[in-house]
């Protein structure tokens, strides 16, 4: 039987890569939702990096990498796992798209990029506000850095300090992560990631009670097999209100004050 957890269909002489749950990935169909979730947020910062140096850090399988790549200048996925790195750099091939192994810590030259991207993985690391020095180093004057986080409130249960996931060192709340933000960049927009769309109809439905009907009409994986592999980036919005609602964080920033 084959892994249900493996991507599917990849491109001949490119090794698929397993889902452990510490990176999310395209091709596998049980996590389109996380996969789509993620990927709107790119979406989103493609078009406002067109013709831009960018660099996207802790870039995993590279899919987020070749969205940045459609409209950058260039691109550069940085990626420490050995295994998603030689991924990456197999499967996405752009002229202006490369990738290096590297810690995002210190990889990259100061004053290189207009952008720096960092997505979902603030949250793993032991010292966020060393990792935002590093980026704001490597911007050139005028640049911004992008950086993502799920909201501890929707992600972890009521009252609990964290989520299950084993992965996370530390999640935030939408002040504590404009706070920490701010510690490194004199400007700071803080926009939410909310569902839309179908997954906004599908919430409204859960909320009616959804999750009682199903299982008694017995329809739930025939349901949930067609319903969660249709999932796109488009149901999925980005908003500068109601931020304690949020499912993630997007934090825009600029200005670093060591240049300010």
């Amino acid at each position: 039987m084959a892994n249900a957890y493996l991507q599917r269909d990849q491109p001949a002489g490119v090794p698929p890569l397993e889902l452990t749950g510490e990176r999310t990935l395209p091709d596998v169909p049980a996590e389109n939702y996380w996969y789509r979730r993620h990927l709107a947020v790119y979406e989103w910062i493609g078009a406002r990096v067109i013709g831009k140096r960018v660099v996207d850090m802790a870039c995993g399988e590279g899919y987020g990498s070749e969205v940045l790549s459609r409209g950058a200048e260039s691109v550069l996925g940085v990626e420490a796992n050995p295994e998603a790195f030689e991924h990456a750099r197999l499967r996405y091939t752009r002229q202006n798209l490369r990738f290096e192994r590297g810690l995002v810590e210190t990889h990259g030259e100061p004053h290189s990029f207009d952008a720096v991207v960092f997505l979902q993985t603030i949250e793993h690391v032991h010292d966020p506000v060393a990792v935002l020095r590093h980026f704001a180093q490597l911007l050139a004057r005028g640049g911004a850095v992008y950086v993502s986080t799920p909201n501890l409130l929707t992600i972890a249960p009521p009252g609990a300090a964290k989520s299950s996931n084993p992965w996370h060192i530390k999640e935030y709340r939408a002040h504590e992560f404009d706070a920490l933000c701010r510690t490194v960049f004199g400007e700071v927009e803080l926009l939410g990631l909310f569902h839309a769309r179908r997954m906004r109809a599908h919430a409204l439905a859960l909320r009616l009670g959804w999750d009682e009907v199903h299982p008694r009409l017995r329809v739930t994986k025939s349901f949930y097999d067609r319903f969660t592999p249709a999932i796109a980036a488009s149901d999925f919005a980005l908003r500068p209100y109601g931020l304690d609602r949020a499912l993630d964080f997007l934090a825009v920033c600029r200005s670093p004050r060591h240049l300010r």
